[in-house]
């Protein structure tokens, strides 16, 4: 019985990079050294210092098992960390914290009466009703310009409100404003 030995070439081709050396820690002494060398690198000066305190460990904890995430749930802050103001009429220090609690609604009312005009689709609605007959999208923003019922500043308005009306369509179904009639032109549902 003769056993056969595989004979294949190993070969690394030039195009190829090679893997960066991972350094070798020996350890946990070299290792703690490191990351203090680079947290003073970026300027943290205490890393002996918890994050979180217990009791706020334990009010996540409580509130993740209730399942109310809004409650009890504290963001972990750092030291102070001193950064230039950015921008015109940037302010110095840091900002604090941004609470978990929702945005401010915007007030209901007429659909599409905004302080800055109607919407492109709602725009687009009120054209198809006072034509009456199916137009494509060209045609519909042409007559929304000329009418001053929509603004853009976009270089395809007509691809914009095409896309626009597609997608109520896809999204409200049979609720949906538009109809599409023929390729490329809408009318108005009944």
């Amino acid at each position: 019985m003769t056993t056969k030995k595989s004979s294949k070439k190993q070969t690394t081709s030039t195009t190829q990079k090679r893997p960066a050396k991972r350094k070798v820690i020996v350890s946990l002494a070299q290792y703690e050294a490191e990351a203090r060398t680079e947290a003073k690198k970026h300027g943290k000066t205490d890393l002996d210092t918890p994050i979180a305190t217990p009791a706020e460990i334990a009010a996540t904890v409580e509130a993740i098992q209730n399942g109310n995430l809004a409650d009890g749930i504290t963001a972990p802050v750092a030291g102070k960390k001193k950064s230039a103001p950015r921008g015109v009429g940037a302010k110095s220090g840091a900002e604090p914290a941004k609470d978990a609690t929702p945005a401010a609604k915007r007030p209901t009312g007429e659909r599409g009466a905004t302080s800055r005009g109607l919407s492109g689709l709602d725009a687009a609605a009120r054209v198809l009703r006072e034509a009456g007959v199916p137009m494509n999208t060209a045609e519909m923003v042409k007559r929304m310009l000329e009418q001053g019922l929509w603004k853009t500043g976009g270089r395809t308005p007509a691809s914009t409100i095409y896309a626009a009306i597609l997608r109520e369509c896809t999204a409200k179904g049979a609720q949906a404003r538009f109809r599409k009639v023929a390729r490329g032109k809408f009318e108005l549902a009944k």
